[in-house]
């Protein structure tokens, strides 16, 4: 059950970036001063990285439409072994296939998310023993320890950290039509760093749930895109 959103607006949010973004993380001054929110897609030389193509769009509607963050309306695209990934607020990551980083690659990784970064993990296969599922938990285990990768509790405050997702992660259209491995995963995993999730794993396809025409949104009964928003204000604001 969804309820009505918390009251955050853009000068919440500013307020409660503090030093996670402003600090370990500073990027162009410009990028800075224009805008509070860019979507960071990051481009791994191993697997697909290039999916969901319409998602950041139907994302970054329902920021402009729910908050008052100043949103960049277009995809950031950067290479994960690029040192200018470091500078993101946010960084999605997704894929099909293999997932093997070269030692840029593992190092910016590594870095980011030591240093107050998020990054959203989005298993486009949708299930637990899949080519992607298996290696990029491999690749994690190998960066930050077995078991850093684990289960969060359904009652997170990232479920509550703009609207209420009381029982957890939304199920996707994906998982009940039976793609995958025919299980609809009542969780999400992270891997938590002083307490705050710095990366945040599904294996629930959102990216391809909420991958269609951004125009599309106002045929929907349920915008699909609001857990989206939960996802941003939790890595903006935690």
């Amino acid at each position: 059950m969804k309820k009505e959103p918390n009251s955050f607006t853009r000068a919440d949010v500013l307020r409660l970036l503090g030093a996670s973004i402003a600090g370990s993380f500073v990027g162009p001054a410009a990028a800075q001063t224009t805008y509070d929110f860019w979507f960071t897609r990051l481009r791994y030389a191993s697997g697909n990285w290039d999916v969901d193509e319409r998602m950041p769009a139907n994302v970054l509607t329902s920021l402009v439409d729910y908050t008052s963050l100043r949103v960049d309306p277009a995809e950031r695209v950067i290479d994960l072994a690029d040192p200018a990934m470091l500078t993101a607020p946010f960084c999605y990551m997704a894929g099909h296939k293999l997932v093997e980083f070269n030692q840029a690659e593992a190092s910016n990784f590594r870095t980011y998310v030591e240093n107050g970064g998020f990054v959203f993990v989005d298993d486009c296969n949708h299930d637990i023993d899949g080519l992607f599922a298996r290696t990029f938990e491999r690749q994690m285990a190998a960066l930050f320890g077995e078991g850093a990768l684990d289960k969060i509790p359904n009652d997170h405050p990232i479920y509550s950290a703009f609207f209420e997702f009381e029982d957890g992660p939304p199920a996707t259209s994906f998982e009940l039509n039976g793609w995958g491995d025919d299980l609809v995963h009542d969780y999400l995993k992270a891997i938590v760093i002083d307490g705050r999730i710095a990366v945040l794993y599904s294996n629930k396809d959102y990216g391809c749930e909420w991958d269609y025409d951004w125009r599309n949104k106002r045929f929907l009964a349920e915008d699909n895109t609001k857990f989206a928003v939960n996802i941003v204000i939790y890595a903006l604001t935690a």
